[in-house]
């Protein structure tokens, strides 16, 4: 199909078309394209409606039949915007993973992927491997190939602003999952909500299971992934006040975990041995952490001296919850299986210059041993094979 400009029209000599001669459901269809294509926003049902002057029935059939046609998407329901034009050539999106190391950010790569196939994008993926140096020696590889967008995941804060300039200073629009970075819009993790919901879930816990009374609470942080991932375990204590208001601030211990399972462990294993606490909570930045923390004390003797509650309700922690007198209470979820789609459609946004908020935000819901087999009803389908890759599996 050709798309001529308006002077181009005028001097070609197109034959009218006898009025007769139209197919009114046509006309009706085009009235809607067009009002469509002049919109800047998404369009309900209803805005078609008043503007077209057509009764509701029959602009969702031809709304529909659109839709079909591959001439209009259905945004959500009743919400429509033309289908994006056809692109001379294919769009080319580089994707820096965090690492494969960990099953979060591997659900994360895998759902990109899978939304970027199903978009028909030309996706470029490289390792990161939790290194600041391999991130930006990836950024300037995306420059090299000219990528149309990046999407950065690696959390090292101090290596965030490197990776944005060399980046952005292409003039290649960036996506930022997790960590901000300078200039770049944001996805991920609305990390005081879920310091609040895990701080809430644990101070219920401690009242039910030892009447409020605590001497304790040890939070394992990891300082090189910047101030906002720190807030999450500032709001963890902020939710826990809320159940527990008494609560001093001199009692909080932070740990550096560095969100891994082994130093962790270790951070808690020299910790234990240190300190008086009798009833200590425990509330990490991920789920491995946790994880790694919990074996200590089950390694001294301790279990049941603490409660737990962790972050991204990852699929090691889910089968810990279900694990008979386990000591975490729960983990919040963030449902890394499902960033592809939400991602791509951003970046989809972004490269053709809508207006997108600055940052989005997953929805948050704490998992515990109450509701995860609702929640991941196929879980317990994973062959044995998955477990050997647990962090926590040598216990």
């Amino acid at each position: 199909m050709v798309f001529c400009g308006a002077k181009d029209m005028q001097a070609m000599a197109v034959p009218s078309i006898p009025r007769t001669s139209h197919i009114h459901s046509v006309v009706r269809a085009c009235e809607i394209l067009k009002y469509l294509q002049q919109c800047t926003d998404d369009v309900s049902l209803d805005i078609v409606c008043r503007h077209t002057q057509m009764p509701r029935p029959s602009a969702y059939r031809l709304l529909t039949t659109l839709v079909s046609c591959g001439m209009v998407e259905r945004v959500s329901k009743n919400c429509y915007r033309p289908l994006r034009a056809a692109r001379s050539k294919r769009l080319r999106i580089g994707y820096a993973s965090q690492t494969e190391e960990f099953s979060f950010s591997r659900l994360v790569s895998d759902s990109i992927r899978s939304a970027a196939y199903r978009a028909g994008v030309d996706l470029l993926v490289l390792d990161n491997h939790c290194s600041p140096k391999a991130a930006i020696r990836n950024a300037g590889i995306f420059v090299r190939e000219r990528m149309d967008l990046v999407i950065e995941f690696q959390t090292n804060h101090q290596s965030a602003s490197l990776v944005a300039a060399r980046i952005l200073e292409a003039g290649i629009p960036l996506i930022a999952i997790e960590v901000p970075h300078p200039g770049a819009t944001y996805y991920g993790a609305d990390n005081y909500r879920a310091g609040v919901l895990g701080g809430r879930a644990l101070g219920k816990a401690c009242l039910q299971e030892w009447k409020g009374r605590v001497d304790e609470v040890v939070l394992m942080e990891l300082p090189t992934a910047g101030p906002l991932p720190r807030s999450r375990m500032t709001a963890t204590l902020a939710g826990l006040r809320e159940v527990l208001p008494r609560f001093p601030d001199e009692n909080a211990i932070f740990l550096d975990g560095k969100g891994r399972f082994e130093d962790s462990l270790a951070a808690m294993r020299k910790h234990l041995g240190r300190t008086r606490a009798k009833k200590i909570l425990l509330a990490a930045l991920n789920d491995p952490s946790c994880l790694g923390a919990l074996q200590a004390f089950e390694e001294c003797g301790r279990p049941q001296d603490c409660l737990a509650v962790g972050q991204n309700a990852s699929i090691e922690a889910r089968r810990e919850m279900r694990r008979p007198n386990s000591r975490l209470i729960g983990s919040v979820g963030y449902f890394p299986e499902k960033y592809g789609d939400s991602i791509m459609q951003l970046a989809m946004d972004v490269v053709e210059h809508r207006e997108v908020p600055s940052a989005t935000f997953v929805k948050h819901r704490l998992i515990h041993a109450g509701n995860v087999n609702s929640a991941y009803p196929n879980d317990l389908e994973i062959g044995s094979a998955d477990a050997d890759s647990l962090l926590y599996s040598k216990r």
